[in-house]
């Protein structure tokens, strides 16, 4: 009983605001045996407090590289709608905004904090707000997440936003320039440049997760995806965008609005995946169907002081508690949510088995199975509205994309959520 009160108290140190701005302020929230049954719900007060919180978030729909609705639109054209939409919709005065940090993975950097500079001038920021990029491969856009949350706790500002970019029609994937010879030296070194679809077929072959699984896990995601579409839970987080599709034989350009994900596959099926020959190696198991699909996409959120948000009145969608960043083998990087979740956890003081809900990126069911076996997680607790493989992997915005795509409330507690990527990174909200 001693123990079960104890975890208890962790877990309520986590759904109670901080009160570090009013210490003699009580709480109603207390650790005790219950006698009520499971079905005992918790009260959560309105304490002002100093937690970090997710007030807004938006994104635009998802869509295939080179060929999907996005095809013909400029980065900086993706980017303003979200930013333009976290403000208009929150009211919030975009002076207000300390700092906006946008991952971003393919573009050269110069340019890329150019156009993002550019989508704020867009999106009706003046010019006192500042913006710049960061590049953590696929997690680039939780880790902009990160950044913000940490600046707000350490008091350099109190609103901030954290964004991701990524068009992969006009910044494809590939190596630009020269390759110090010395890398030969060096196997890890050497394994940095490795072709991601390699990496998958490593993690495949190493922890034997065999073609049928990665099948599976691709059938699973397009189904979640699709009935979650179906439902209308992406609805009020896809900002409309209206651009211009240009028809590659006649040049004519259309005005179109995309408002839709254009990669979900309703109708996929594991006979008919298997089908499909490998990609990255002749005997392998990595196919075009149990990858995630080259995508450009854009997404925001609006984190700010919990004390800030009641004053102004704005929902809070969440917390943001922690974060964990680690590093794995580069031959295997898709190993990186195994290895990153449990420190995240440990650090919050909780338990994997305290999580509600788990996001994992699916850039390679390979990895994803891997991770979700290692961890011995729940299947029905991770990407519940379907991941990367349905959905799309713009490789900057996925991290914030994942922030809030599959935030569930529920009656009684909010849900302890854990976000982990490719590249080794995970926090609980």
């Amino acid at each position: 009983m001693e123990k079960a009160i104890n975890r208890q108290k962790i877990l309520l140190h986590h759904l109670n605001p901080s009160s570090s701005t009013h210490p003699n302020e009580s709480s109603s929230l207390h650790a005790s045996a219950c006698v009520a049954g499971d079905s005992a719900a918790y009260q959560r007060t309105s304490t002002f407090g100093d937690d970090v919180v997710i007030v807004a978030a938006y994104r635009t729909a998802h869509c295939k590289a080179k060929r999907g609705g996005f095809k013909d639109t400029l980065p900086d054209d993706l980017l303003a709608p979200v930013l333009k939409a976290v403000i208009e919709k929150t009211n919030v005065n975009p002076s207000e905004v300390g700092d906006i940090v946008v991952g971003s993975v393919l573009a050269p950097g110069a340019q890329r904090a150019s156009e993002c500079r550019m989508a704020a001038f867009y999106a009706g920021f003046p010019e006192t707000v500042p913006v710049r990029t960061v590049n953590r491969q696929c997690s680039s856009g939780l880790q902009a997440v990160a950044d913000v949350a940490a600046a707000i706790r350490a008091g350099f500002y109190d609103i901030g936003i954290g964004a991701g970019l990524e068009s992969m029609t006009t910044n494809p994937m590939g190596w630009d320039g020269s390759v110090n010879p010395k890398v030969k030296m060096f196997e890890q070194a050497q394994n940095c440049l490795l072709p991601m679809g390699i990496t998958s077929e490593n993690v495949a072959q190493r922890f034997g997760v065999s073609r049928k699984e990665q099948d599976q896990a691709a059938v699973e995601s397009h189904r979640r995806a699709a009935a979650a579409t179906a439902a209308g839970k992406f609805k009020d987080e896809i900002v409309p965008v209206t651009t211009k599709i240009v028809d590659p034989k006649t040049g004519e350009e259309k005005s179109v609005t995309i408002s839709v994900d254009d990669g979900i596959r309703p109708g996929t099926t594991v006979s008919d995946l298997g089908r499909l020959k490998p990609v990255f190696k002749k005997d392998g198991s990595t196919t075009a169907g149990n990858s995630s699909q080259v995508t450009d996409g854009a997404s925001a959120v609006l984190l700010m002081k919990r004390s800030v948000a009641l004053q102004k009145g704005l929902p809070i969608l969440g917390v943001f508690r922690t974060f964990a960043a680690v590093g794995v083998d580069p031959a295997i990087m898709g190993v990186g949510p195994a290895a990153a979740i449990p420190v995240a956890v440990k650090a919050a003081g909780l338990e994997l088995d305290d999580i509600d809900l788990f996001e994992i990126n699916e850039a390679f069911a390979s990895q994803f199975v891997y991770c979700r076996n290692k961890l011995g997680l729940d299947p029905e607790k991770i990407n519940v509205n379907g991941g990367a493989m349905a959905i799309g992997h713009p490789l900057g915005s996925t991290g914030v994309y994942h922030n809030f795509h599959s935030y569930i409330t529920n009656a009684t507690l909010p849900p302890l959520i854990t976000k982990a990527f490719s590249y080794s990174r995970s926090y609980i909200k």
